[in-house]
This record gives structure tokens, sequence and C-alpha cells, in this order.
């Protein structure tokens, strides 16, 4: 069953830190960059990674003020960590790699299971497993799955405050209901009304090839197209 809400926490205005994160991206491609755009816009305090090292990183870290670290480094203290990869890299992400992020580290899966790059994944394709639970296998944590069908352009060009009557709203999937929270909290604070779109299993409602894939729509209108989803994977997205 589908849960909506719109998140109407009291936040302060960009730039005051009363609700300020350690918050670690690990990729830095449109989503991953974008983020922290916006995150240390915010006033986070935000470590970015990708796969080529903290020195191609020097151009994102002078515009945005993030720090550029090593892949194993991302995690250091964060309560957030956002893997923003392609699928076909998570069993390469290093071993411990949430070893010294902070207690309660809530893992946001930004991605989304594309067979022409990531080639076939027999759980996915054979055994029905969503990409998230396959993701969370792989990093050896519970994720949530958010940004996943999200332009990365609409994260800086799309944020509105809460009640304009075009503000976006981006689903939400996970089997925590605190980290879930969190999530749905921290993407109000980017200028996003959020869905609930159920657990961990129901994520599927939000991968490629679905209705609200790539929507730029409010609540209601997200909320029918998760309800209309088919489990089907279409044949542009099964490898």
């Amino acid at each position: 069953m589908l849960r909506i809400g719109v998140m109407d926490a009291d936040r302060p205005p960009e730039g005051r830190g009363e609700y300020d994160m350690k918050i670690g991206i690990i990729g830095a491609g449109n989503i991953g960059g974008n983020l922290t755009r916006r995150f240390t816009t915010l006033g986070h305090d935000v470590s970015v990674a990708n796969s080529r090292g903290p020195q191609t990183l020097t151009a994102l870290a002078e515009e945005t003020g993030a720090t550029p670290v090593p892949v194993e480094e991302a995690a250091r203290g964060a309560e957030i960590v956002v893997v923003t990869i392609p699928l076909k890299a998570l069993p390469d992400l290093p071993s411990g790699l949430l070893d010294e992020a902070a207690g309660g580290v809530v893992v946001i899966d930004t991605g989304n299971y594309y067979p022409q790059r990531d080639g076939r994944i027999v759980a996915i394709e054979d055994e029905g497993l969503t990409e998230s639970r396959w993701a969370e296998r792989q990093i050896g944590h519970p994720v949530i799955k958010a940004f996943n069908e999200t332009f990365a352009a609409d994260l800086l060009e799309r944020p509105r405050p809460a009640g304009a009557p075009d503000r976006m709203a981006l689903p939400v999937a996970g089997d925590d209901a605190a980290a879930k929270q969190k999530v749905r909290a921290l993407i109000d604070e980017l200028g996003f009304d959020t869905v609930d779109s159920g657990g961990l299993d129901d994520s599927w409602r939000q991968q490629p090839g679905t209705p609200v894939y790539g929507m730029q729509a409010g609540v209601d209108t997200v909320t029918k197209a998760l309800a209309e989803a088919s489990p089907e994977r279409p044949a542009d997205f099964r490898g």
C-alpha cells in the first residue's frame, strides 16, 4: 500500500547550520555531482569520491567546498552515504566501506539496472530481486532507494518551497521507517515533496520503464503512477 506524505518539517533557510550533517557521496557523475552542489549549498559537510581518485575532483571541490576523498574514506563519520555508481561497479566497492561511518548511518542507493551498461545480472533478471535489494547485498547494509528516477538537472532547476503548486514529488522506498523518514526530510530540505513507495521489495515501481521514471509532477500524479506500475520489466530494460 502506498503511503502519501508531504514533508512539512520546519527547516531553516539555506545557509543556516541547525540541520548540518556529514554526508558522504560515492560517485561524482550527474546525480552525484548535483547532489554535492545542493547539499553543500544547504550547509552540509560533504565528502565526495569517485573511482578515479580525489585528484580528479578538484574542480567540483573548488566549486562547492566539498572534500574530495578516496572511496575508502567517503563514509568516514557520515550520517548519510549516497551510493550513486553503476550497478556493475557495486561489487568492487571496498570491504568495510561503512566501518567508520556514524552510528545508524543511512545509505541511499540511486542506482538503476541498465543491462546494456551493467551486463546481465542473474539475480535481478531470473530471481526477481529489485535493483536496490541486489545493491543492498553488494553494499552489505540496508539501503533506501531515492533519486533514481530523477533527472539530474531537476536537482538544480526544480526545487520549490513547501506548498508551491509546481513542487515535484520524488518516490522513496525502503524497509527501515526511521531511515526512510530521514531521507524524506532531507529531500524536503532540497525542495521536493516525497511519496513513500513502500518497502525495498516494492521499489520496482520506480525503476526504469515504469510510469514514474523521469516524471516531473506532484504528489497525486506520482502516487497514481506508482500504483499503475507493472512488475513486468520492459524489453528495453532486460538483458
